[in-house]
Order: structure tokens, then sequence, then C-alpha cells
């Protein structure tokens, strides 16, 4: 897709409409997108970087429209009960002007009207916030801001539009706190008030993750869009396993930062930091957002010495992770990814500083579904006032392990054709047998020593089966 390809497409729609009364406006994230830019300084701002285009064309009837769009290039109507269309290998989507109301409580219980002529402040209307109802005429320029919008994105301000048309979507309480975290916005307290009241149990959880990816892998500060959950007092019934976490106590000695809730806050904002160097960045987001789910049932404080600890959450975390990531995300292997690490969360920063033999971060490195992702977690879970202690050791060390255990891999190393060849006949045992060459190999053994003391462990097994 070419956005000058869309833009001109946009343009020649606009000039065909006014030729026939009509008129057409960009409309939507993209002209928001651009006059975030103008308040940020940038004169020269367009929709030239803009990934979607949006345009409403209002004055048409349906098929005068479908006509014209075949004179632009090859319309499909997507929506055409709904007035919606696109034109094919564009990324431009062109739409009518519509009133509709909710007549259920799925995403798609929705009555649509398409009228033409209801004109841009009632069209405008269905929007979800002011930034997002601003409309800027296509062939003129002219900004049409009929709910204050630019005021509010100066003000850097989340608010609805209607308070009979925002809750009869409950997605909408996600993309305000989506919007504030990827924006860096805040939400109006009247906004934050309406969303409090609006029940989120209809919605679809691929909605759900849709806006909980954004949140995750386009923000610099996703801890926002779960403190926005939570002060609308909306973090269940999708995230209510994040919710034990406020006010759960940790040592302070270790974790001067605050209860639980602020130190998963505090590594989901480091975590977003590294996440463009991860292998698997949202999983990594995630993991970071369930490392410590384990101190739900684990933290106590002990009588000996009123010390706050949590023995065992990192492998009893994986349960709890797992309601809610069933619930929320819907990629098996991303799933499995995080059930995979959260055991392994600590060891990194406490194998750094320990530093213990290559054999053992070979072995720790060989459990993770992603050793460098393990190592970018580590760092984001070290607290940034963190010296070289017990429980934090550096990153460069990690790294130059990481190296060992990849070199480690990239040799030869035996396999089962090998056991065959060396004359064993493939069994139930040949699972045990290459498990114990695979121990030898993190070792640091060559293939061919390998491979010897193989076999010679086979023979003692074969031995010990036939009680000699």
């Amino acid at each position: 897709m070419n956005v000058n390809d869309s833009l001109q497409a946009a343009l020649r729609i606009a000039q065909l409409a006014a030729e026939s009364g009509g008129r057409a406006y960009f409309v939507g994230g993209c002209v928001r997108d651009k006059y975030i830019k103008k308040l940020q300084g940038d004169a020269q701002a367009s929709f030239a970087e803009a990934k979607d285009l949006d345009v409403e064309v209002h004055g048409l009837e349906p098929q005068a429209l479908w006509d014209l769009l075949q004179q632009v290039g090859e319309p499909e109507a997507f929506g055409e009960s709904f007035g919606v269309f696109s034109l094919r290998h564009l990324g431009l989507d062109i739409a009518m002007p519509r009133k509709e109301h909710a007549v259920g409580r799925g995403h798609r219980d929705f009555a649509v009207s398409v009228d033409p002529f209801i004109g841009p402040k009632e069209a405008s209307r269905r929007r979800d916030f002011t930034v997002n109802a601003m409309m800027e005429d296509v062939l003129t320029g002219e900004l049409l801001d009929p709910w204050n919008g630019r005021a509010d994105l100066q003000a850097k301000v989340l608010r609805h539009v209607d308070d009979v048309s925002f809750p009869e979507d409950p997605l909408r309480v996600l993309r305000a706190a989506q919007f504030a975290a990827r924006l860096g916005f805040a939400v109006a307290p009247e906004t934050t008030v309406l969303c409090r009241g609006i029940d989120l149990t209809a919605l679809s959880s691929e909605r759900v993750e849709g806006e909980l990816k954004k949140a995750l892998l386009q923000s610099e500060k996703p801890s926002v869009f779960f403190e926005t959950l939570r002060d609308m007092v909306q973090l269940g019934p999708w995230f209510a396993e994040l919710q034990p976490l406020i006010g759960l106590a940790q040592d302070p000695v270790f974790h001067p930062e605050g209860d639980v809730w602020v130190h998963t806050m505090e590594v989901l904002d480091r975590a977003a930091a590294r996440r463009a160097k991860a292998e698997n960045p949202y999983g990594l987001m995630l993991l970071a957002l369930c490392h410590d789910l384990g101190k739900i049932t684990t933290t106590e404080v002990l009588e000996k010495d009123g010390r706050i600890h949590s023995y065992g959450h990192e492998t009893e975390g994986v349960a709890i992770a797992a309601q809610l990531l069933e619930r929320v995300c819907g990629e098996k292997s991303v799933r499995a990814y995080v059930y995979n690490m959260i055991p392994l969360h600590m060891r990194p920063n406490v194998t750094a500083y320990a530093r213990p033999s290559v054999k053992s971060t070979n072995h720790l490195f060989d459990e993770a579904a992603s050793p460098l992702d393990l190592i970018w977690f580590g760092e984001a879970d070290r607290p940034e006032f963190a010296g070289k202690d017990e429980f934090h050791g550096d990153t460069a060390f990690l790294m130059e392990r990481l190296q060992a255990y990849r070199e480690t891999m990239a040799k030869p190393y035996v396999m089962g054709r090998d056991l065959v060849t060396a004359g064993l006949t493939p069994d139930e045992s040949f699972s045990e047998l290459l498990a114990y060459a695979h121990k030898l190999r993190l070792a640091g053994i060559e293939k061919e020593s390998a491979l010897k003391q193989t076999l010679a462990y086979a023979r003692k097994r074969e031995k010990q089966s036939a009680g000699l």
C-alpha cells in the first residue's frame, strides 16, 4: 500500500463528490494524529505518514457514492448496509454519515441508519472521544471541530463526545485506557465517572486483547493502561487477577518502591523500553505483567524476624497467570512462552551476581523459551536504584554467557542417528539416552567424546536391566 496513492484517491473522491454537490472529509485517527504533530511544532504535518486513512462523504446517496468510487478504483462494500466501502489495494476506507444505537450487549448489536444529509456535527456525535471527532475537508483543509477536540488535544485530555452513545460500546472503556497510555493523555473526570458504570462482561476476548496489545506494544508507559482501568474500577472482569497486587506488601529492603502493584507497573514500563530488542515483544510484556502473580498466594510475614517473604512465588504464579492469559491472550504460543519464563524470572539477576560455571548458565538458557528475552526481563526487573548486590547482577555478564551458550549449541552434537549407526536399536530408551547426551552437550563435551560416554551409559543401563 502506498500512502500517496491513497491520498490521491481521496482527493479524486472529494473532487467528484463536490461536482455532485457532496463534500468529503478526513475523519478519525488520521486527523487526530496530524493535529498532534502540529501541536508538537511540526508545521508541515500531513496525512502522508498515516497508516490508515478514513474518509466520510456527505451529501450523496449510497448508489451515487458507489458509482463515484467506480470512477476512482475497484470499490468493495465490506459494510454496505452501514455505508462503509473501501478501494481495493489501498489503505483507504470510505464511509457515509450514519446514526447508530445499541440494541443489545454485543459489539455487533447496533441499529445503523445511513443518512447522507445528517450534517458533520450529528455524524460525529457517535464517535468516542472529542479528539477523534475532528474532521478535515479533503479539498480545502478546513478543520471542522464541533466538539472542541483540538482544545482537548492541546490539553492532552480524553473526553467523551456524548453521554448517551458513549456507553453503548463498552470497548470504549478499554480504548480510553489504551489511548491514555499510547498518547500520554489523561482521561477527563466526567469520562472516568461514566466509565465506572459501564459493564464490560459482554465484550469478546478478541476485542479486549486488541486494546491490550496496543497498550503493551505501542506505548512508552503501558502502566497507564492499567492505572487508568484501576481508577475507573474496571480491572475486572478482564484483569481481575491484578487486583490483589494492590496493597500487597513486599520486603522494603529489596522493594522500597512499594507494593507488588507498584513494582509490577514499574517493571512493565522498563520492559517497554526493551521490547524492541526482544525476540517476542508481546510475550515479554505479558511476562512483565504476570511475573509476580504468585506473590498473591505465597506472601507471608515470618515470625522470627518480621521480614516479608514470598517463597515459591515464581512457580505458584504460573497457574494464576494462566487464569488471566487464557481469558485475554488468544495466542497459544505466547501463553506457552509466558508459562515457561515465569518460573525462571528471578534467575538472571541472581546468576549474574553468582557468576556460576558456563555449564550452569547453559542449563539456564536451555530452559528458557527465549534466553535473550530472559536477560532483557532481568534488566527490567532490576530496580533503577539497584547496584550489584546478592540479587542484582550485570547484563554484560549474561550476554557473554548467552554467546557461549549459542556457540555450544552451534557445534555438532549426538543425535538419534548416531546411536543407530553405533549399533543401538531405537526403542523407548532412546529419549533417555538423548537427554543424557544433551546434558553432556550443555557441559561443553565435544560430540565424539559425548557419543562414547552415551554409549557407555547405554551399556551400563543394559547390564542393570539384565540384573548383572
